[in-house]
């Protein structure tokens, strides 16, 4: 046999890694639609197209890699009060939010970059403490 075989067939086994990873959802913040500890695999960002409204992206935040929803894009004002968002001051329906935070308000300018919460948001620190994160601190669209 010849030496290289094993390692082409160890490369070739593994070259779906480069495009797609697994991930561990920790936490409560993404309730209902993913629970503490689901297993999901995520297409990574160099291989996706730009993120949309509404997609749920592994993202690296303040306190280490978290999975939160994209919201708010590039250029948007984002305003909460409440359980309502608003986006440069239209109301944003969220069928996807069932546990809404019922106290609390604020606004924050997405600038060049995007603002992701969590879908529990009692449970969630996302972008409305953090801010909004550069294309550069989005590793991965979550597939399915």
């Amino acid at each position: 046999m010849r030496p290289w075989i094993p390692l082409a067939a160890m490369v070739l086994a593994l070259s779906p890694l480069l495009v797609v990873h697994p991930v561990r959802v920790s936490g409560h913040s993404m309730e209902p639609a993913l629970a503490d500890g689901d297993l999901r695999w995520a297409l990574r960002t160099w291989a996706s197209h730009a993120p949309r409204r509404g997609e749920v992206w592994v993202v690296e935040g303040p306190q280490g890699s978290s999975v939160k929803r994209v919201l708010g894009l590039p250029g948007e004002t984002i305003s909460w009060r409440g359980p309502g968002l608003w986006i440069n001051g239209q109301r944003l329906e969220e069928p996807w939010v069932l546990h809404p935070e019922r106290s609390g308000a604020g606004q924050q300018d997405c600038g060049a970059g995007y603002l992701l919460l969590g879908d529990n948001r009692p449970e969630s620190q996302d972008g409305r403490s953090w801010g909004s994160l550069p294309t550069g601190r989005l590793r991965g669209r979550i597939l399915g």
